[in-house]
Parts: structure tokens; C-alpha cells; sequence
């Protein structure tokens, strides 16, 4: 009863409502105990009452125009006056180069750019902005303060500016209205009182009166809350609320929201939810709350690949703007075309059907619903336009078919006029739509089948049935295939609605082929019930594609053929791998569409403007496409724009390119195109290594032959341009050979050459003999151009190059006026060596007689050409045993004395030849010269001497016994060496066959028995020495057992790092981790013995283990391999009697092997010999007996 409420705040901290009333009276009402305490009264009364957004102060305006700044608990902080004659602290002064007080030092400017948030931080709020009529001018102006009531600007005075003010919270901007002679705008100010920017409101002058504007809380919509003016005393009055959003610099009118004239429909409070971004509150004057939640979607045309044409539609106010991105990208708001509409476009629904994608249905703020068709329509259609903003394009467009309007709703008792009657808009078949509205209850939601056509009376549509839902509907996405539609509620359940069956399926499961795609408000990206991603922004789906924006701001784009839930988590988890699925985009890029049967994908940038990009892996599966239905010309071209390398065509599938070489000429039909795929061709298969094929696609053929790759397409298209116009393909044809792995330089200049007897008329399209030369020259480098001209002997193709060359006339002419006067085979010598074609060069100089055999010979000694050259001479002549004579004499100087002493062979140079076998020890060769020479029975047993003195340096007993025995008649001097070889059966041999048994006594037996003697000690020795390295293995692997992390384990330390220590100081000696940071280092002849000193025997050593099992290992072998010659010394002292000597050797050898036997399995453990990395084997020891 204090009189009329001028401010109200909702106060959650002390769980209390604010009401200041007009008499000057704040009250607080407590929620909790439902008292009303008045906290303060101001006499000359209030007009305003407004929170700092943190609840901290709150700022009042008094009946004698006075600001009164207090806190939240009602204690004065200052007041002032609101008309001030001065500007402000802000005011506008020349400003100074270098002066203190003219420099910017940043506190200012930090906080006023501050976003408005919900915190105590009074940084975060600084100013307050006012708007009041001035008492003496009467002109309206705004005026900036700051928390302490200080005035910091005041804007310049402007005519028709209203009372409606509000803030962007991103503190930017200051919202207000102004009605102007011819319009009614809303501008906006910056905090220094300046103008900046603003928008035409779409009614006439007097029409309406703003009541409010209001901001979302991240500053992307402004809410205008308007109201009929009451032009006669009984008129109805409506209310309006529009949703305005800015982009490119232009803003669009998205949404208009008409309450009525009704009494209790009639608006008396608007609010956002200042947690919830695109949340707003209504409130109606008949107590009827309605809740608003939007959300952004792009109102793109869907369909099948082949009818895809990829139009958007954008709604700005009556008209619904429309971008063909098929024909062309241009820049909003600009589009292709625009629909003039009667009222405010609330939605748009392209048709479903993918044969009409590119048909329409627009329902306006009055609930009439536009259909726009595209199709054979003589009559021009007002209603639309080409071009916006003076844009033009040549398109087809629609023309409006018919109108319908939809019958009320009713929404609880009486006729409470709902906004949104209908949304989620869908436009099924044909004269068939869905929506949804309101239940009853505010939790449930109804599906609406309406119908149009000839059950359509008087324009209205036909309501088929109603299901109702249990839950709010707040997402529908439909399938034309399956004819099903899936609807999102609020609680996160999707149901699966049979909209032919009128049925609903309780949830998706078992989806079969259908996949439900969505993206929340926290950017969780899912498919079905799984979430995929969590950082994307924006997706789409072409074909088999999937495409998503990321907050990393990449582009990723995978396909959806034969994968599976858990690849595709795999591909976006692991998105920082830089491949042809992932790109980089600007930031904060979304996606707006894909241009269907093109490589264009459309993103819209934060500021409104578009960006074109070609992704690549949607560009490659476009180029497979067209290289499967064989469009060449197409896939040539996007490759050559996009920079795809050109390989591709042929690597694609190189048996169908082969096949179809004349259809790809055809179809690029360009002399430039066809060189340029020439210059690009690698030898590399690009679908193995930068573009490789998907993993669903067929193994493509490779070509069978053994043919290079370019040497082949250069061949066959070769081939194909001759059999089509080889006049007209000239350079082309020349491009394929000098493109070759083997350039055929020759065979190009002698094309040209012959193109110098040919006139070319104006009308054809050959080309002539100086511009084909001109184009080679272009190609290859003009000396070597030369120099291959010259190797054709052609001294005409000579000049003609030369004249485009550089080169001296009166260097050149000369020497090819000297090459003119030689014999014919001398010239073709000389051009050869000059070109250091040294081979052609020796076989042209091999038919010029023998008066150049020297200078033959000489060539072939220069460039090591010997075998050639005994090619060109027959065997018997004079000529190819120099040449041979020469290539033993090269051998022997590289040490090849056996190879040389062949040579000589063949060439009857046997004294040489000797001489080579002599080096080489081939001592059978050497006899077989000696013989050849016709060398005497001394000269014969003199070189057996020598070279049994040889064959003793190398341990060849044997052999050199039979020298001596055979060539030197020296019996007993072989039958020693046999004894010194342990040969014995060799030497009874030759002892029985000259008779000679006393060798047996004073030779034979003494030998043997010193031999076994000699075993005895060696077998003694090994036993011991295996022996002890078995007691001292146990003792260091209890060692380990018993401190196992001191050392490391014998396996695991052969893995370590030759570069690295591991073990510590106390464990390795300094010289062992010295010697491994250096390992790295060394040859591999200083590693192996760095190796064998790192496995030492020393006691205490950190790798003793493994030097044991080494050691024991050689012990082994050795062991082993005396098997064989003590059972040959065996057979000789049973022979003679000595069966106890024998006897004895027999048992040492057994013992020695079966102490080895028993000792395996302790030596070796199982864990070892199972262990691949077990260092010593002892796979071979096993069968010892």
C-alpha cells in the first residue's frame, strides 16, 4: 500500500525479494518467513531502482533526479545530481606525443572491456549507465558512471531517444531506441557517449513503443519487448517480442514473438535466464509463464547426392534469404535469391524428399504457412527476388505455391494465445507436415500430422491426428528412407516415432543402418547413445563422410563406411596426427554445408563471414568418383587447381587408365594439360604414400610387366596421340620422350629434325620446326641438348641446336668442319670419346684398321673397358691376346692373381701366368704352367719344394706331402710332414708303400705317444678349467638371487644400451660406464672388443654370469671337436699295442664329456634355454655322448 512498484530484484544470498515503490519506500520481503521489512524511505519519492549484475550495490533514483549509490545492505555510499553541465572525466582532449598524463597506462580500458558475469568482483562492473530527460532543453541523454558515482561521459544530445536502455554484458555497447521523422531505430552507444551503429525496427513511425531491451547473457541476442500504441481509447493493443542477432555487421530479426491483444495474454515481464544463455522467461498478465529455450540451426536443403544443391536458408525478419552455394559463395548478408514475406519468419523447413530438396515451407509469426515450389512457372513471383544487396546470379528459383493457416492452439483454460504454437517445423511428403506444440502439462509435448491439398478447406490445414508425448520434445530429425522419425526429449531420451504407423517405439535400440548423430550445448558429440568426441563445435554428414569442427581448430573428416564406434573414437582422440583427414581452420569455424558432386565445404567464422575450403579427403574421394565413371577432364582439373599431385590419375587404377589413354587425350584435349601431367610423373605409387586409398576400397591393379611406370603412360600415350593428331600433339609427343627414365633426347631432335620438310598451314594445328626446337630447349638444357645432337652424327640437327645455344660460331664451326674431312668410323670415334660415350667410341675405333690399335689399346687401358674390348677381336688374333695380356696385367696390380693367371692362360702367356698362380697358391694351375713351359724333372721337384714351403705356412699338411712325394721323390721328407699334419693313416700309407718300417720305430710310435700324451694334459686341463667356471657360475647367481636389484639381470643387461649406464657407481666400476658412453662410437672391429673386455672374468665384475656361461661355452666346443682326431690317434695305438695308453685317452674323453653332459641342465636352466635372448646356445651340446 506504499504505492506503485518501480523496481524489483530477486535477492537469492538473503533469500529476499527488493521492491522499491514510487512513494520512496524499499522493502525487503523475506521468502522464507514471508515478513516485509521496509529498510529505508526516500521522501522525494523513486522512479528507479537497478542491481550491479554482482548484487553488490544497488543504485536509486530519486523523485528530485538524484542518484543514491548503496550497498546490498543498504548502507549510502554517495549521491549526486543526474543533470551535469561537465562531460565527464572521459571528455575528449588533444592528446600529446611523451606526456605522463596522455599516455595510456591500461586500468581503464581493462575493465570497461570486462564481460558482465555474475561475481563479486567490482572490477568486473565499473560503470552504470543512465538515460534521463533533461528538465531545462528537454532532450534525452545518456550518461556513463562509475561505481563511485562518478561521471565519466555524456552523450551528445539526440532528438527522439527513449527511455529504453540496457548494457551488452560484454560491456561493449549501451542499447537504447530512437524514433526518427520516417523510422523507429534501435542505436547503440559506446561508453563515451558516441553512436555506434544501429537498426531499423520493421514498423511504421508511431506505431509502437519499446518497453525494453534486454541482452542474453554472452551479448548474441537482444531481446525488444514492444507494445501497440493506443491510438483510440478502446483499441486493442498488441505486444510484441522480437530476437535480433548481428552478423557480418548486419542484424538479422530471428524471431518474433506475437502475444495478442488478449487481457491475459498481455506481456507484464521479460527476462533471460542469467545462467542459460538462450533461455528467456515470459510472463503474461493471466499468470501464464512460458519458458523459451533456442538453439542455433542451419536450414540447409537435404537430399541424395545427385539432387543435393546445397541451398541455405537464412531468416532476416519477412524475408528468408537464400544462398545456392552450388552456383556460387557469396557473403551474407548477400544471397542467391530472397522470399518477401507478410510477417516475421519464425521457420523454415526444406522439403524432405531428396528429388525436391530444393522446395520450401516458411511459417511466419500468424501461423501461415508458405510452400514454395521449384519448377516450370510461367508467371513471376513478386515475392521473389534475385539477389540481394545487388548481388545477381543466374539460378533457378522457387515461386509460391499456396498458402495455409494452421488453427489456434489451446494451451489450458480459455484462449491463451501461445507465440509458438508450433516448432520443430518438418516438411514430410507432399502436403504433409509434423509438428509439435505444447501438452497440457509444461513436461509433455504433442505431434502434430497436418495436411494439406484438397482436404485443405478454406486454406486451413488439415489436422490428421495428435500423439502425445510423454516429455518435452526439444529436437526431431527425420528419414525419408525409413520413413522414421526420432525425437529428443529433455531428460536425454530419444524415441523412435513410425509416423506412417502412428506409433512410438519406446527407445532406439537395435538401430540397425539408422544412426542418431547429435552435438550438446557442451560440445559432447555423439552417435546413438556413445559419445564420440567431446570438444567438437559443429558437424555434418555428405555422403559417407563425416565432418566436425573442433575446439582445436581443426576441421576433421572421416568416413563412416564399414567402421566402427570405437574407430571413430580412435580417429578423433588421436586428431593432433596431421593426415588428409584433419585441416587446420580459422578459429571459432562452424559448418555451414558441403556443395554436393564438388569439393567445397562452407564455414562461417564468428563475425558472419564465409570461408570456402576444400578439404582433402573429401576432395580425393570426389577425384576416385570421377576417375571411376572415367570423367578425366573433371578430376584434371580440380587436381591442377587444388594442387593434387597428377599421379594420381594413372595410380588410381593403372590397368582402366591404360585402357582408356585415348579418352583421357580427349578429354583434357590441351597440349599444355597433357605436358604438364607428363612433368609431373613420378615413379613412386601415390596411393601407397601421399594419398593412400581408404581402407574400404578394392586392391587396384598394378601393371604386370616389368616396365618402368613413366616409361610406360609415356609409351602408351605416346602411342595414342600419334594414332589421334600427331601434328596437334607434337610437343607432347616430344614431352613423352624426353620424360622418360632414359630420356630419348636422339629421338626428339630427330623428330624436329624431320619437322624442318614440313610447312605447317595457318589452319592446322601443328607446329613448326623452331618452335618444337624453342619447347625442347625448354625442357632440357641447351649443351646437353647439344651434346645429344652431336652423339646422332646428324651435322645438320648439330647447327640447328647450336644456332639456339649460346656457343661461339667460331668455336663450333670449326670443329665440326674437322669432323667432316675424318673417315667415317674415326668420326663417329671421335664424337664418342668427346662425348664420353666410351664404349660406342671403342667399337667404332676397333673398324678402323690396325694402324689405331694403339690408340685402341690405350683407351681400354684408360677406362677399364677389357672386357668390351675382348668382345670386339676374335680369339685367335693378335689383337685380342694384347688386349688380354693387358686385362692379366690389370688384375695382377688389383691383386687378383688367380683371375689373372686364367687370363694369361688363354692368351699362351704361361711364364706370366706361372707367375700368377705362384702368388695365388694355386698350386695345381702352377704345376699345370710348369708342364705347358716344358719345365725338367729338377726344375719341376725345385718349384714342389717351394711351393710345399707355402702350403706348411698355411697348415696344408696333406698337400704338401703330395708334392714332395710325387714331384720332389721326397718319401720320407712327406711322410714327417703327414706326422706333423697328424695325418697318421696317410703316413702308414706312404711308410708301407716305399717299404720303409723303421719309420714306424724311430718316427711313428714316438709321435703317437707324445700325441696322446699330449691330449691327456689338454683334456685334464679343460676339466678343470670347466670345473671351476661351473662353482663359480652358481656361487654369482645366488649372489643375484639374493641381492636382486644391486646388478642388473644377465638377460636384461644385454638389452641396455651400449650408450647409456644404468647401473650405479657402486655397482660398475668407472671404466665400464666410461667405456660404454663410448662405445657408440667406435668401429665395429673396437666394439667387438670392447664387447668381449665388458663380459670380463674378473671376480666382482658386474656382467661375470655371462662371461661364464661364454667361457663355458668355448669350453664345450673345443671339447667336442677333439672327438675326431682322438678317435683317428685311437685307431693308431690300438694298432701298435698300446691299449693302455689308448685306454686311458678313451676314458679321459669320456669323463671330460660326461661331466659335461651332467652339467648342462645346471648350466644352462630351462629359463634360459626358452629365453631368445640367451647369449650362449647350447642347442648343439645336447647330443654329446
Amino acid at each position: 500500500g506504499s504505492g506503485h512498484i518501480v523496481g524489483i530484484e530477486d535477492l537469492p544470498d538473503q533469500e529476499c525479494v527488493c521492491v522499491a515503490t514510487a512513494a520512496g519506500d524499499v522493502i525487503l520481503c523475506n521468502l522464507s518467513t514471508k515478513q516485509l521489512e521496509c529498510v529505508g524511505s526516500v521522501d522525494s519519492g523513486l522512479t528507479t531502482m537497478s542491481w550491479s549484475p554482482d548484487q553488490e550495490l544497488v543504485l536509486l533514483v530519486t523523485g528530485q533526479q538524484t542518484l543514491i549509490m548503496m550497498t546490498k545492505d543498504f548502507e549510502p555510499i554517495t549521491e549526486r545530481e543526474i543533470h551535469q553541465d561537465d562531460f565527464g572525466e572521459g571528455k575528449f582532449i588533444t592528446v600529446g606525443w611523451g606526456k605522463k598524463e596522455t599516455q595510456f597506462h591500461g586500468s581503464e580500458g581493462h575493465s570497461s572491456s570486462s564481460h558482465f558475469r555474475p561475481t563479486p568482483d567490482p572490477l568486473v562492473f565499473p560503470f552504470v549507465a543512465v538515460s534521463a530527460i533533461c528538465p531545462h532543453t528537454g532532450a534525452r541523454k545518456v550518461r556513463v558512471w562509475s561505481r563511485e558515482l562518478v561521471l565519466q561521459s555524456t552523450s551528445e544530445p539526440i532528438p527522439g531517444l527513449e527511455q529504453a536502455l540496457a548494457w551488452k554484458p560484454s560491456g561493449s555497447l549501451i542499447a537504447s531506441t530512437q524514433e526518427k521523422p520516417n523510422k523507429h531505430d534501435v542505436v547503440f552507444f559506446e561508453k563515451n557517449g558516441l553512436l555506434h551503429g544501429e537498426f531499423t525496427l520493421p514498423f511504421q513511425k508511431g506505431q509502437v513503443k519499446v518497453n525494453e531491451l534486454l541482452w542474453n547473457v554472452d551479448s548474441t541476442i537482444l531481446a525488444v519487448w514492444l507494445e501497440d500504441l493506443k491510438k483510440e481509447k478502446n483499441s486493442e493493443t498488441n505486444t510484441y517480442v522480437q530476437l535480433w542477432t548481428v552478423g557480418n555487421y548486419h542484424w538479422y530479426l530471428k524471431q518474433s514473438l506475437h502475444f495478442g491483444s488478449a487481457a491475459k495474454s498481455r506481456l507484464v515481464s521479460l527476462l533471460w535466464d542469467p545462467e542459460i544463455p538462450y533461455r528467456l522467461h515470459a510472463l503474461c498478465k493471466g499468470w501464464h509463464a512460458l519458458c523459451y529455450d533456442w538453439h542455433w540451426s542451419t536450414d540447409c536443403s537435404t537430399g541424395e547426392e545427385s539432387h543435393l544443391v546445397a541451398n541455405v536458408a537464412v531468416i532476416d525478419g519477412d524475408k528468408v534469404l537464400v544462398t545456392a552455394f552450388q552456383h556460387s559463395v557469396v557473403p551474407p548478408p548477400m544471397c542467391t535469391f530472397q522470399l518477401q514475406l507478410q510477417q516475421a519468419v519464425n521457420q523454415v523447413a526444406f522439403h524432405t524428399d531428396p528429388t525436391k530438396s530444393t522446395d520450401l515451407a516458411v511459417l511466419d509469426a500468424s501461423n501461415r504457412i508458405s510452400i514454395y515450389r521449384v519448377g516450370d512457372s510461367t508467371v513471376k513471383d513478386p515475392t521473389v527476388t534475385l539477389g540481394g544487396s545487388g548481388f545477381k546470379a543466374s539460378v533457378e528459383t522457387p515461386h509460391l505455391e499456396k498458402t495455409y493457416r494452421y488453427f489456434e492452439v489451446c494451451c489450458g483454460e480459455g484462449k491463451q494465445v501461445n507465440p509458438l504454437a508450433l516448432r520443430l517445423f518438418t516438411w514430410m511428403q507432399d502436403d504433409t507436415f509434423l509438428a509439435v506444440s505444447q501438452g497440457r502439462l509444461a513436461t509433455h509435448a504433442v505431434i502434430h500430422h497436418l495436411t494439406g491439398g484438397p482436404e485443405a478447406e478454406g486454406g486451413c490445414l488439415h489436422l490428421r491426428w495428435s500423439v502425445p508425448v510423454d516429455g518435452d520434445v526439444i529436437s526431431l530429425c527425420y528419414n525419408p528412407k525409413t520413413r522414421a522419425v526420432a525425437l529428443q526429449l529433455a531428460d536425454g531420451r530419444i524415441l523412435k516415432y513410425l509416423w506412417g504407423e502412428c506409433k512410438i517405439l519406446v527407445k532406439m535400440a537395435g538401430l540397425g543402418t539408422e544412426a542418431i548423430l547429435g552435438l550438446t550445448d557442451r560440445c559432447r558429440f555423439f552417435i546413438n547413445d556413445v559419445e564420440v568426441a567431446s570438444n567438437v563445435t559443429s558437424f555434418a554428414r555428405y555422403d559417407e563422410f563425416l565432418l566436425v569442427t573442433t575446439h582445436s581448430h581443426t576441421c576433421q573428416c572421416v568416413s563412416l563406411r564399414d567402421t566402427s564406434l570405437k574407430v571413430l573414437q580412435a580417429d578423433f582422440s588421436s586428431s593432433s596426427t596431421p593426415n588428409e583427414t584433419l585441416r587446420k581452420v580459422e578459429r571459432g569455424s562452424r559448418i555451414v554445408t558441403v556443395v554436393p558432386q564438388d569439393t567445397k565445404l562452407i564455414l562461417q567464422m564468428p563475425r558472419g563471414n564465409l570461408e570456402t575450403v576444400h578439404h582433402r579427403a573429401l576432395v580425393l574421394a570426389q577425384i576416385r568418383k570421377w576417375l571411376d565413371r572415367l570423367m578425366f577432364k573433371e578430376a584434371f582439373e580440380c587436381m591442377r587447381k587444388l594442387r593434387i599431385n597428377l599421379n594420381l590419375l594413372y595410380d588410381h587404377n593403372p590397368k582402366v587408365f591404360l585402357e582408356n589413354v585415348e579418352t583421357f587425350i580427349k578429354q583434357i584435349d590441351s597440349v599444355n594439360y597433357i605436358n604438364l601431367f607428363f612433368t609431373e610423373l613420378k615413379e613412386e605409387d601415390f596411393t601407397k604414400t601421399m594419398y593412400p586409398s581408404p581402407i574400404s576400397s578394392s586392391v587396384q591393379l598394378q601393371q604386370c610387366s616389368g616396365q618402368k611406370k613413366v616409361d610406360l603412360i609415356c609409351d602408351a600415350m605416346r602411342a595414342a596421340m600419334e594414332n589421334i593428331d600427331p601434328q596437334k600433339y607434337c610437343l607432347s609427343i616430344l614431352t613423352s620422350h624426353v620424360k622418360k627414365s632414359t630420356p630419348e633426347l636422339e629421338i626428339a631432335l630427330q623428330k624436329v629434325h624431320e619437322l624442318r620438310g614440313t610447312t605447317v598451314s595457318p589452319a592446322a594445328e601443328g607446329v613448326t620446326a623452331e618452335a618444337a626446337l624453342k619447347y625442347l630447349l625448354f625442357l632440357v638444357d641447351v649443351n646437353e641438348l647439344y651434346d645429344h645432337s652431336l652423339g646422332t652424327y646428324d651435322f645438320d640437327l648439330v647447327v640447328m641446336v647450336a644456332e639456339k645455344s649460346q656457343k661461339d660460331p667460331k668455336e663450333y664451326l670449326p670443329f665440326l668442319n674437322t669432323l667432316r674431312k675424318m673417315e667415317i668410323n674415326y668420326q663417329h670415334y671421335t664424337i664418342d670419346k668427346y662425348l664420353k660415350r666410351y664404349k660406342k667410341a671403342l667399337c667404332h675405333l676397333s673398324k678402323c684398321g690396325p694402324e689405331h690399335f694403339s690408340e685402341f689399346l690405350n683407351l681400354v687401358k684408360d677406362q677399364n673397358l677389357y672386357n668390351e674390348a675382348l668382345k670386339l677381336y676374335p680369339p685367335d688374333t693378335p689383337e685380342h691376346k694384347a688386349v688380354g695380356i693387358a686385362f692379366g696385367e690389370h688384375l695382377n696390380q688389383k691383386h687378383l692373381y688367380e683371375q689373372a693367371g686364367l687370363i694369361f692362360a688363354r692368351c699362351d702367356a704361361f711364364e706370366r701366368a706361372l707367375d700368377a698362380f705362384l702368388s695365388s697358391g694355386s698350386w695345381q694351375q702352377a704345376l699345370c704352367m710348369a708342364s705347358r713351359l716344358g719345365y725338367t724333372a729338377d726344375q719341376l721337384a725345385g718349384l714342389a719344394r717351394s711351393l710345399a714351403g707355402k702350403l706348411v705356412e698355411q697348415r696344408k699338411h696333406a698337400e704338401a706331402a703330395i708334392l714332395l712325394e710325387q714331384y720332389a721323390q721326397d718319401y720320407e721328407e712327406a711322410v714327417l710332414l703327414l706326422l706333423e699334419g697328424t695325418a697318421w693313416e696317410e703316413a702308414l700309407r706312404l711308410i708301407h708303400k716305399y717299404r720303409r718300417l723303421d719309420i714306424l720305430e724311430t718316427n711313428f710310435k714316438p709321435a703317437i705317444l707324445a700325441a696322446q700324451r699330449n691330449y691327456l694334459v689338454f683334456l685334464d686341463s679343460q676339466k678343470t678349467t670347466f670345473t671351476r667356471h661351473r662353482q663359480r657360475l652358481l656361487v654369482v647367481r645366488e649372489l643375484k638371487e639374493q641381492a636382486p636389484d644391486e646388478t642388473p639381470h644377465c638377460l636384461e643387461a644385454d638389452l641396455l644400451s651400449e650408450t647409456s649406464s644404468i647401473v650405479t657407481a657402486s655397482d660398475m666400476s668407472g671404466k665400464y660406464s666410461h667405456s660404454n658412453s663410448r662405445i657408440s662410437a667406435r668401429s665395429s672391429k673396437n666394439r667387438r672388443k670392447a664387447e668381449r673386455k665388458r663380459h670380463s672374468l674378473k671376480e666382482g665384475s658386474p656382467l661375470e654370469d655371462l662371461a661364464l656361461l661364454e667361457a663355458l661355452g668355448e669350453n664345450i666346443r673345443t671339447t667336442e671337436n677333439m672327438k675326431g682326431e682322438v678317435h683317428s690317434l685311437l685307431k693308431g695305438l690300438v694298432l701298435f699295442g698300446y691299449d693302455e695308453p689308448a685306454r686311458e685317452l678313451q676314458q679321459a674323453l669320456e669323463a671330460a664329456l660326461q661331466l659335461i653332459e651332467r652339467s648342462l641342465l645346471e648350466i644352462w636352466t630351462t629359463d634360459l634355454q626358452q629365453n631368445p635372448a640367451n647369449p650362449v646356445g647350447a642347442c648343439s651340446l645336447m647330443a654329446v655322448t
